[in-house]
């Protein structure tokens, strides 16, 4: 039980980032929708959990240490480049934009130069991805469980101190501009994008997990724990919905609500789940080229995080709003690769099982 709690928890702290703790990618995915969103994260929760099973499952199948085997393998010689280079693209671009929004965190709040978040960042980030596998699984996961118990607590509050109903919160809800044409395809869309960010650290961590079931079960939970978070941060959002929609960082506005100095433990968790994400993309991006654990691995790692904190001063804001969406489209060869993964594993197995046909 404790492998798949600790697997499950590795997993939402790998796909909660910075955006969704802050409360930005939940209000523009989902709350925008206002009744809609609602269902749209029900249909995210489903699409979370049966994906975050498929990937731990490949991983532990193929007890592979990168997610290239594994992408070949499900996708094909074709397909499989497309994924496979959409995920490096991910990787790299994604542990960029957690090095900005590091910077920009610690300047909202205690208005620190940005340089300084995001020095912090990259340090923690280098010393952290030289450990094994199983070290970095569980520093990621060790975070996780401080924000789900901040966001029962907002959403608990929020819910109780309503002013108005949903039906009334919901027009100004949809106002809320967002870069999604359809609540259905925002839900998708967000899946897509965060799969693209997680694959390649959740293949890993199965890989890591010699016991299938234990593995398919620790990303199962995991899956399913997104998107129950999902779901109380819309609740919290659109019951606060008129009071907090023009804020940058919405859930940590709500949070000031209950109390300034809660709002300032909420930024210590929300650079936790920045430096989750960010740990877990120079790794596996790592990982994807060189073989971990040896003196070539820390400096190439060190090379790319060198060059990932030059490309971070692109900008926090700027970086997101071109990347996030982008990805979610791309990440659709991704979905329908783990989609189609099971039935290409009984084909597979079916042909190494069928006799061979012997002649003189």
């Amino acid at each position: 039980m404790w492998n798949i709690l600790k697997i499950a928890s590795a997993f939402i702290g790998i796909i909660v980032g910075a955006g969704f703790a802050s409360g930005q990618e939940v209000l523009q995915y989902f709350t925008s929708f206002g009744h809609w969103g609602t269902a749209a994260a029900i249909v995210a929760t489903a699409l979370f959990a049966y994906l975050g099973m498929m990937l731990t499952m490949l991983g532990s199948r193929t007890q592979t240490m990168s997610h290239k085997k594994v992408i070949y393998q499900i996708s094909g010689r074709v397909v499989g480049i497309i994924v496979d280079y959409v995920i490096i693209f991910t990787l790299f671009g994604v542990g960029v934009v957690m090095i900005a929004g590091a910077g920009s965190l610690l300047n909202q709040q205690f208005g620190l130069p940005a340089f300084t978040g995001s020095v912090a960042l990259t340090v923690l980030v280098a010393l952290t991805a030289m450990m094994n596998v199983n070290r970095v699984v569980a520093i990621i996961g060790s975070i996780t469980p401080f924000l789900i118990l901040a966001l029962i607590v907002i959403c608990v509050y929020s819910v109780l101190t309503m002013d108005k109903s949903f039906d009334e919160l919901a027009p100004v809800a949809e106002s809320v501009q967002s870069t999604l044409p359809h609540w259905f395809v925002s839900a998708i869309n967000y899946v897509s994008f965060n799969l693209a960010v997680g694959a390649a650290m959740a293949l890993v961590m199965g890989g890591a997990e010699k016991n299938e079931k234990i593995a398919k079960l620790g990303g199962l939970v995991g899956g399913a724990g997104v998107g129950v978070l999902i779901v109380l941060s819309h609740l919290a959002l659109f019951s606060k919905i008129d009071l907090i929609a023009d804020y940058p960082m919405p859930l940590l506005k709500i949070i000031d609500m209950i109390s300034p100095a809660l709002s300032t433990f909420m930024t210590f968790i929300l650079f936790g789940m920045i430096f989750n994400t960010a740990v877990s993309m120079f790794y596996a991006f790592a990982a994807r080229f060189v073989s971990m654990k040896t003196k070539k691995a820390n400096q190439f790692i060190f090379a790319t995080l060198a060059v990932g904190f030059v490309a971070s001063f692109a900008g926090f804001t700027q970086l997101v709003a071109i990347f996030y969406p982008l990805i979610g489209y791309l990440g659709l060869f991704l979905v329908g690769a783990l989609i189609y993964a099971p039935f290409k594993l009984r084909k597979d197995e079916a042909k190494l099982q069928r006799p061979a046909f012997i002649t003189d």
